[in-house]
């Protein structure tokens, strides 16, 4: 799934997530390390060993953050969607899919079946989020064939009920800004998965609570779990945590 060991003459590209995140990041350890720099050349060596540090820090949450975005969400997620063990004809929902680097993935693990993405496209959660780079990322990945991409709310999907065998999300939801909406998100994968469904959800900070509205809706298996640090976004407060879920076969 990583772009960074292609051999095809054009590459995907899947941009930065949160790209004023890293940017901050990034220019707090930068200023750090200046003005540690400056004090110890003015003989403060007490201040700039502490400015030092904080630089040492902010500089390492961007290299994570970095990491992260350009290649060990890529490869968590190969090992998640694996053991989906997808049989290839599924229909499979990304819910937030921005620029496809998990919509894709799901679509080369498909045959007949096929991989739909919905997002609204914000700029802020993604860089460069627009659903033209999403279907060239399509094309230049070779699955366009398999993939269809619409712009929609993810409170709101503009699904009937029970179409999707699969739905899976990816640093998504969190960008929805109350409990409430979060938890109408969830409802919502949860109404278009179909009976004996999964649903596969990684994110930041508010997962319990996708679990616990999962679990209020009657899903089974509900489970969460770390995904490692080749997932964290700057350090572990920012970890990205998996919840995964069933949907029961009618009786």
């Amino acid at each position: 799934m990583s772009r960074l060991t292609s051999t095809k003459e054009e590459d995907a590209d899947y941009g930065y997530d949160a790209p004023y995140a890293l940017m901050t990041f990034a220019a707090l350890g930068a200023g750090g390390v200046v003005a540690a720099i400056v004090s110890w050349s003015g003989g403060d060596r007490r201040l700039a060993a502490r400015l030092g540090a904080y630089g040492a820090f902010f500089l390492a949450n961007a290299l994570s953050f970095l990491y992260t975005t350009r290649r060990g969400k890529f490869q968590v997620w190969d090992q998640v969607l694996d053991a989906l063990h997808l049989r290839g004809d599924e229909r499979v929902l990304d819910m937030g899919c921005g620029r496809g680097a998990v919509l894709t993935a799901v679509a080369r693990r498909l045959t007949t079946g096929r991989a739909t993405g919905v997002d609204l496209w914000s700029t802020h959660d993604q860089s460069g989020n627009a659903r033209d780079v999403t279907m060239r990322n399509a094309s230049l990945e070779g699955v366009l064939d398999r993939v269809d991409i619409e712009t929609g709310d993810m409170r709101a999907l503009p699904f009937a009920d029970e179409t999707f065998d699969v739905v899976v999300s990816s640093l998504a939801i969190h960008n929805i800004h109350s409990h409430a909406a979060r938890a109408q998100a969830i409802a919502e994968a949860w109404r278009v998965v179909k009976p004996g469904g999964r649903l596969a959800i990684a994110d930041i900070r508010t997962t319990a609570r996708y679990a616990a509205t999962l679990s209020e809706l009657g899903a089974a298996g509900v489970t969460r779990r770390g995904l490692g640090w080749r997932f964290w976004y700057g350090n572990p407060f920012a970890a990205t945590t998996l919840v995964t879920a069933s949907k029961q076969e009618r009786a």
